[in-house]
């Protein structure tokens, strides 16, 4: 444990000095890699801090699950310097897209080489920063590799793994094939097929290869990739792997795109934690902190919905896991209308989905039960803060598109009704309609604020959204909006009030 100490105090303090000292960087990087401790062999970089940099000193940066000595990482990495930042290149941008395989579990040691030899070889190559996730799975049959690099740089450490790969099973006779497999965001997958197949059946065409993708069903709320399956020899497959990534990278950055559009509509939202778009990964919030109380809305308007949602409700128990940020958030409700035969899909084998669901995004989720059993939808009632609302809303959206509730052609529309003060509702339509015609240009949503309505006990009215998911998205958020605004103004009217112990002069 000695030279364990020593070593880290090597890299902390050196890092931590001055531009002048980055020699002294370079050697203890040197010493260090190479080095074996507790059967592992160390492969070190540094990442030049860019904002440590203008202060003239210099920061190691851990790139995202890195190993640490004793802290039991579940991840091995291997990094080469220039890959992702320091002086051989700028660092790469986080929205970029990694490369993810899988690999048998018993070719991964021929990956990593003996003391790391044959994977450091790989990162050197081809500038790449290369994650093994050996830890992960315990048990199973093939091990994720996920690689960061450049667009030729993920290609060409593709190929020096399945040359590997092939190398290995011929020596060994394990198997008789080693087919390449991408892993992807399901999201990004149906892009990638193309209408009727198209894209998949050109590349198959194009490559010489043979593409399956795994099936929707293998699918869960805490995984949604899913596995692209390329059979052929390693030249057809990394002449696949460029294609296929292509497509993937293509949508990935549209997603970006349009997500960067929504950001300035939604605010107060923090987007990048949602983990519904193909980041790449996804991150699921941490499961813990208080518990919040949500009790289930009453009173439910029958101008605009079923009247009852008190009784027969089939859903996560009001009391949801929240964080401590999501519990001391303002809680919103929202009423969503699902076709009927999709509620058996929502709520999955013995309820299974839903609770998954709504631990996921942090919110209560029930669904009420018909007052007609030929109710052509039904209503889900979600109840959270603005990111719960965010994330649970889009995982439904997304369900009812993979379940194929509704077509390939047909963007996924849904109702959704929210409660807004009775003194606010002319505020949303605007005078001659003119707010919430701005609004529904704005959105592309159709918002309707219908007429006549009867505040309830909380004199409250609804607001009806009508659209695909960003579009409701972005109606909700404005729609809230207005109300604080309105909210707001009646609290400062009321303190300039006078009351009648302050009379006015």
């Amino acid at each position: 444990m000695g030279l364990k100490k020593r070593d880290d105090n090597i890299v902390r303090g050196n890092c931590r000095g001055r531009c002048s000292r980055l020699p002294r960087n370079l050697r203890a990087v040197e010493k260090l890699t190479g080095h074996s401790f507790e059967n592992h062999s160390f492969c070190v970089s540094y990442i030049l801090d860019e904002e440590a940099g203008r202060d003239g000193g210099v920061r190691p940066q851990v790139p995202r699950g890195a190993s640490k000595m004793g802290t039991g990482s579940r991840e091995q990495e291997f990094g080469q310097t220039g890959a992702m930042g320091g002086p051989q290149g700028p660092r790469h941008r986080q929205q970029e897209l990694p490369l993810r395989i899988l690999v048998p579990t018993q070719f991964v040691g021929a990956i990593i080489g003996k003391e790391g030899l044959t994977i450091k070889n790989i990162t050197k190559q081809t500038q790449s920063k290369v994650d093994i996730h050996r830890k992960e799975n315990a048990g199973a049959t093939e091990k994720a590799i996920t690689i960061h690099s450049s667009k030729e740089g993920c290609s060409q450490a593709c190929r020096m793994i399945l040359e590997i790969m092939e190398k290995e099973a011929n020596d060994t006779k394990i198997v008789d094939e080693v087919p390449l497999k991408i892993l992807a965001h399901n999201s990004l997958v149906g892009r990638l097929i193309g209408k009727e197949g198209r894209n998949l059946k050109k590349i198959e065409q194009d490559t010489g290869t043979k593409i399956t993708i795994s099936s929707l069903q293998d699918l869960t709320i805490y995984n949604q990739e899913r596995t692209i399956t390329v059979r052929g020899g390693v030249e057809e497959c990394c002449n696949a792997e460029v294609e296929i990534m292509k497509k993937l990278r293509e949508a990935h950055e549209n997603d970006v795109a349009s997500l960067n559009q929504q950001t300035n509509m939604m605010s107060g939202l923090n987007l990048s934690a949602l983990g519904i778009f193909s980041s790449g990964l996804s991150v699921l919030p941490p499961a813990s902190g208080v518990r919040g109380s949500l009790s289930a809305p009453a009173n439910y308007s029958p101008l605009l919905g079923p009247p009852s949602v008190l009784g027969g409700m089939y859903g996560v128990p009001s009391s949801g896991a929240l964080s401590l940020q999501q519990a001391t958030a303002e809680q919103e409700v929202v009423f969503l209308f699902i076709p009927t035969p999709a509620v058996g899909a929502l709520i999955g084998k013995k309820g299974q989905h839903i609770k998954e669901l709504a631990h996921y995004a942090g919110a209560s989720i029930k669904i009420a039960a018909p007052d007609n059993p030929d109710d052509p939808e039904r209503m889900v009632i979600i109840t959270g803060p603005p990111e719960a609302q965010f994330k649970a809303q889009g995982r439904i959206y997304g369900k009812l598109k993979e379940e194929n509730f509704f077509t390939a052609k047909e963007e996924v529309k849904l109702e959704a009704h929210i409660k807004v003060p009775s003194t606010a509702a002319g505020r949303v339509i605007g005078k001659g309609g003119k707010t919430v015609n701005e609004l529904q240009n704005l959105s592309s949503a159709e918002v309707i604020v219908p007429r006549d309505q009867t505040p309830d006990e909380n004199d409250e009215v609804f607001v009806k959204i009508i659209g695909h998911f960003f579009a409701s998205q972005t109606a909700q958020r404005k729609i809230r909006e207005i109300v604080q605004q309105v909210k707001q103004q009646e609290r400062k009217h009321q303190q300039t009030v006078p009351t009648p112990s302050q009379p006015s002069k």
